[in-house]
């Protein structure tokens, strides 16, 4: 089969549905591809590089007539009318907004497969065109936000003073909130983040955020997505929002709901109540917008110096890596939908990713699909569970301070033992020698302990001084001593304070080199 790649009819989209990394991968799948001349240009993908991939560069109706035509979103009737009947069409097609997209697809015998529509559960994650696109998105939110800001986001202690990082406040810790939380976190910024949702509160914080939660959060749904918030809830997530808007210098809002308007999340009398300078970025001004006094596609300036960000295509100003992510979230599909890697694309409709994908195929609908129950967030063991997991661990640490103390006990034993045959072994003249290894030990142990760490490295070369009184007493040890035994034991004498010598000389001197000027 062939995939066409067209070149994308929305003059404003910057991204191509393929990469050439993403058409290689096609082609070790078995497919042929063809890419219409210049349609990955503002992505910064030549022509001659998709080329060089394996595709063969053609004109507009052919790209569209191929078998499978990729498209970042679907297209105007026009170029439908292009596509061979039984064709298969893979965009983004947003269903349950567009009921005259489902018609036309039917109309035309054709097979659409909704990337928007992948399922949210852990073996199609790799497939998420949302999630892949949010993650550039809020990234992209916090560029935005810094370009319009009109201060640093790091904290800066200078010789002319003290300047405060920016206080950064994220609503919704989804995928494009976190991303958002972590650019910010590393930009220097303070940040704190919101959630309908309080089991994301460990993800926030991960990210290096503070979470603040809502008083009356509201439930996860069945399809990974939180519920509609009662009316008391929203009441009680608005005053907080405000609240927090407030008190910040940047608020960037992420909630969307698949398939409905954005919820409302800032007021005007919210907007009104912030800082001049203050920068809203609503990252969901396509779908109707979070802030209330949103222009989507526009900036705008309150009367109180609010600067509203409203943006639609966050992730298309990114369009290089943009593309490679969309391209790449198709090559994870195609390997799902390609299981024999011949080249022929195979819809399983018994499979629940395609069965959530399939909009139509031959031009039967099919759509709305069945409910996935699925859940983003895994639920906590059960309070038995708890208890009897709190059980093993005591046990297990019980059971290793036995070992523990066992293997000290069998350690001093062994250690007596042979403590006891060196002395029997050893002359009568040499026992008070003992006496005085004990007490240099006692003696060096209450020293070095005594010596903060930082100290451990000049110590050393100070011990280098009785490593060669130690070195010269066994050298004379093992010259005049007649005893085989006192001449291995000074002979290893030499060779451990041999090493210390050189060994501290060595370190010390790496050290002083660390604080030399160069030439």
């Amino acid at each position: 089969m062939r995939i066409g790649i067209p070149r994308e009819p929305d003059e404003a989209q910057t991204l191509v549905a393929a990469t050439p990394d993403t058409v290689g991968k096609l082609i070790k799948l078995g497919y042929d591809v063809i890419v219409e001349a210049g349609a990955g240009e503002k992505a910064s993908f030549p022509d001659h590089l998709f080329e060089e991939a394996g595709a063969a560069i053609v004109g507009t109706a052919e790209a569209w007539g191929a078998d499978v035509v990729f498209a970042l979103d679907t297209p105007p009737l026009n170029y439908l009318d292009m596509m061979q009947r039984g064709a298969t069409l893979i965009a983004r097609m947003a269903p349950g907004r567009s009921p005259e997209t489902i018609e036309a697809l039917a109309q035309r015998g054709l097979t659409g497969l909704a990337m928007d529509m992948v399922p949210r559960i852990s073996r199609a994650q790799s497939m998420d065109v949302l999630s892949s696109m949010a993650n550039i998105a809020g990234y992209r939110a916090v560029v935005e936000a810094a370009a319009h800001f009109g201060r640093l986001f790091t904290g800066q202690v200078t010789a002319a003073g003290k300047m405060p990082p920016a206080t950064v406040y994220v609503i919704g810790a989804g995928v494009a909130g976190l991303a958002a939380i972590g650019t910010a976190n590393s930009m220097g910024a303070i940040v704190n983040a919101t959630d309908v949702r309080n089991e994301t509160a460990e993800q926030v914080e991960s990210m290096g955020a503070s979470f603040v939660p809502i008083p009356a959060p509201a439930q996860e749904s069945s399809d990974g997505y939180a519920k509609e918030m009662t009316a008391d809830q929203a009441q009680a997530a608005e005053k907080l929002y405000a609240e927090q808007a407030a008190k910040s210098d940047v608020v960037i809002t992420t909630a969307n709901v698949p398939g409905r308007k954005s919820p409302l999340l800032l007021s005007a009398q919210a907007v009104e109540a912030m800082k001049p300078g203050s920068i809203i970025v609503d990252m969901a001004a396509a779908n109707g917008g979070n802030c209330e006094l949103t222009v989507p596609g526009e900036v705008v300036t309150t009367p109180n110096g609010v600067i509203i960000i409203g943006y639609t295509d966050l992730a298309g100003r990114l369009p290089a890596q943009a593309s490679q992510l969309y391209g790449q979230n198709l090559v994870n599909f195609f390997k799902l939908a390609t299981p024999e890697k011949d080249g022929n694309l195979t819809l399983d409709l018994d499979d629940e990713v395609i069965e959530q994908m399939a909009v139509t195929i031959l031009g039967e609908v099919k759509f709305p699909p069945p409910p996935v129950k699925v859940s983003a967030a895994p639920s906590g063991p059960t309070k038995e569970e708890q208890e009897a997991a709190a059980a093993a661990k005591e046990a297990e640490k019980a059971r290793a301070a036995t070992v523990k103390r066992r293997n000290w006990a069998i350690g001093g034993i062994v250690a007596a033992i042979v403590l006891i045959a060196l002395v029997l072994a050893t002359p009568a003249g040499m026992l008070q020698n003992y006496i005085i290894l004990a007490l240099s030990i006692v003696v060096g142990f209450y020293v070095i302990t005594a010596v903060t760490h930082s100290l451990h490295t000049p110590l050393m070369s100070e011990t280098n001084a009785i490593s060669g009184i130690i070195l010269v007493g066994a050298i004379i040890s093992m010259v005049h001593s007649s005893n085989i035994a006192v001449t291995i034991l000074a002979f290893i004498a030499v060779l451990i304070a041999s090493i210390n010598i050189f060994g501290g000389f060595f370190v010390t001197h790496r050290m002083l080199g660390m604080f030399r000027k160069e030439d």
